[in-house]
């Protein structure tokens, strides 16, 4: 294990029992957040799931990034399978008193780490074509869905503006980024728990211009306004385990 990830002081909960499976690093992530209305997320997410508020509302994150390392253990990094650009739009959850994240769109350029995804982890991962730069101030960012559609797209340049910090629990900042779990629903309509470790999010405030972003279009939301909060980190190393499936309870919300 990597040295960074033998803290554990910070996780709601404790590590797994079971030994992780999988290790990466996620790297030049930005985290763009927008609220959204509960009854705009609820019909797209499992009824087992209470949909997370913070201050009174729901949250969907579009978050771009690049992933490197990525490696069943105890592989090596494979070379053009190991690194590769990723998009992700999420939202978050809870199940039997888990927050974490659920995803509604994944995309990433490896064909192979696509397949991989939607197999073992039954992630909605999609085929695009993507294009990351840092010239060490500004990271420029494009994606385009490889579908009949010609879409959905996203483009943006992003930076820093700000030193590293280590957020405050209670804080929105908090809220949206330390979540040590995801949730999916498998093809046979059984919710399942992957559970990842990593140390505490080094964040930083950001800026971004986003040219193009259709992301929420396959759910019915618009991102077009300027997103509520912005935040960068440039990287963490992550390790994850094999997901399990759970049982929710009865959702609070229902």
């Amino acid at each position: 294990m990597h040295s960074s990830l033998n803290a554990i002081a910070h996780r709601p909960w404790p590590l797994p029992s079971k030994p992780w499976a999988w290790r990466q690093s996620w790297l030049d992530l930005l985290f763009a957040h927008w609220p959204v209305p509960l009854k705009a997320l609820r019909p797209h997410i499992p009824s087992e799931l209470e949909i997370e508020e913070f201050d009174g509302t729901g949250w969907l994150g579009v978050v771009p990034f690049r992933m490197a390392g990525v490696a069943k253990r105890p592989l090596p990094d494979i070379p053009g399978t190991s690194a590769f650009p990723e998009l992700n739009v999420r939202t978050y959850v809870n199940c039997g008193g888990r927050p974490g994240v659920w995803f509604f769109s994944l995309d990433a350029s490896n064909a192979l780490a696509v397949w991989a995804a939607k197999t073992f982890f039954h992630l909605p991962y999609f085929r695009s074509r993507m294009s990351l730069t840092d010239d060490n101030r500004t990271i420029k960012y494009s994606s385009v869905r490889k579908d009949h559609t010609g879409g959905p797209a996203f483009a943006a340049e992003y930076s820093p503006v700000s030193d590293p910090f280590l957020a405050e629990p209670g804080t929105l900042e908090h809220w949206l980024t330390e979540r040590y779990c995801l949730y999916a629903r498998t093809t046979r309509g059984k919710i399942q728990r992957t559970e990842v470790h990593h140390r505490q999010w080094p964040l930083q405030k950001a800026k971004a211009q986003i040219t193009e972003n259709e992301m929420g279009r396959s759910f019915g939301v618009s991102l077009e306004d300027e997103p509520a909060t912005l935040h960068f980190s440039r990287s963490i190393d992550v390790i994850v385990w094999n997901p399990e499936t759970v049982d929710c309870g009865a959702r609070p919300d229902a």
